[in-house]
């Protein structure tokens, strides 16, 4: 079974298009939950263009009560207030990310040659909160090497090259699979698990999830986008038949 963790980042961009409390994204938290997700994701920028850190907190108490059964990610780049927000709310998980100026959404994994000194303290700080760490890298051997260096427990995937590939099918998809593959089993000999996320939706992730060993996968605007014709509930349960967690 793999993981589906539910980014609700996309309520809170609607909410903040009008300003108000509507819609209401722990109204939206619960409803994946009674879907059945068993994972929901927020990252809260620096800008505040969505997720904001009130939002943060008012999610962890909506989930306080189901955390046996669903877990909470924070994604985010490693700046001051991420990392306090993440140990005041100590989430099962929280996603290391790197930020790029004037980006609308994440463009690339950490580069390889990061230094490793200040990221290393934050994850050994985090894990020793209880909170298990992903770093959301390209499909690279050298990435991959780098964040096991790091100490971190897992990789996220930046599939956003994969995505592009099965929309162009044949050979391109074939290559695209078998480098991803590749990084998977590159990740597990380092005793990493490993997530996945950008891009992936209803059509390419069964392809996707022909790989082996994936162990989540975090999904936002295609399956937001969706639920805006077929409604929140359906569309979680249309994404938890693919990963096998119903």
């Amino acid at each position: 079974m793999v993981r589906l963790s539910v980014n609700v980042n996309k309520v809170a961009t609607l909410r903040n298009s009008r300003g108000g409390s509507v819609p209401s994204l722990v109204e939206a938290v619960r409803v994946c939950v009674d879907a059945g997700a068993p994972g929901i994701t927020v990252h809260p920028r620096a800008d505040q263009r969505h997720i904001r850190p009130d939002d943060v907190y008012e999610i962890a108490h909506a989930l306080a009560s189901v955390r046996d059964r669903v877990e909470y990610n924070i994604e985010g780049d490693p700046r001051p207030e991420l990392v306090e927000l993440v140990e005041n709310v100590r989430p099962d998980q929280c996603t290391l990310v790197p930020v790029r100026p004037g980006e609308l959404t994440s463009e690339a994994g950490w580069d390889a040659g990061t230094p490793r000194e200040e990221l290393a303290a934050i994850i050994g700080r985090f894990r020793q909160s209880g909170v298990r760490v992903s770093v959301f890298v390209d499909p690279e051997r050298s990435a991959i090497d780098w964040a096991a260096e790091l100490g971190a427990n897992r990789i996220e995937l930046y599939t956003e090259p994969f995505a592009r590939a099965f929309e162009q099918g044949g050979d391109a998809l074939k290559r695209s699979l078998d480098h991803y593959r590749s990084a998977v089993e590159h990740a597990i000999g380092h005793g990493l698990g490993v997530n996945a996320g950008h891009d992936l939706d209803l059509q390419n992730l069964p392809t996707f999830l022909s790989l082996n060993g994936i162990d989540e996968v975090s999904i936002g605007h295609a399956l937001m986008a969706r639920a805006m014709f077929v409604g929140l509930g359906a569309v979680v349960a249309e994404y938890l038949e693919i990963t096998g967690s119903r």
